[in-house]
């Protein structure tokens, strides 16, 4: 399988892919402990063993997106933390591996106070994107 390989998967593939998503999974939260998100993502950033990439700008945002459905779809049954950083941090470990440059957008809102987290690839959101009255407040 290529980095950005747009076709149908055997059941085999997506098995590796749902393995890896949990893998990855739990190396973010192994890193997530006691290290504030920025310790975190330069952690994993250094830890992917990037694969080559050549792919044009919408093709890597359809491996993105596909990834990030395959990320929500295996984090949600199980009994895990499975909100928006996490998942978010999970892609982006993902991605990273495919050389793919994701950026991590935390964004808040102040009444009431909510945040929220997701990635973005060529200024394309690929997990759910904030509602409007969010602020931007870091991207890693």
């Amino acid at each position: 399988m290529t980095p950005v390989d747009l076709k149908r998967h055997t059941l085999l593939s997506r098995l590796r892919l749902a393995l890896e998503i949990v893998s990855a999974y739990a190396r973010v939260r192994y890193m997530m402990r006691g290290n504030e998100p920025e310790a975190a993502v330069a952690k994993l950033r250094e830890y992917a063993r990037r694969h080559p990439l050549a792919g044009d700008p919408d093709t890597e945002i359809v491996a993105g997106w596909r990834l990030g459905q395959a990320v929500m779809k295996t984090l949600r049954p199980l009994p895990t933390d499975s909100r928006c950083l996490m998942r978010s941090l999970t892609l982006l470990t993902l991605m990273e591996r495919r050389n793919l440059s994701p950026r991590l957008v935390i964004a808040v809102m102040s009444q009431p106070f909510k945040a929220h987290a997701w990635i973005e690839l060529h200024d394309t959101a690929l997990l759910p994107e904030a509602e409007p009255g969010y602020e931007r407040l870091v991207e890693l």
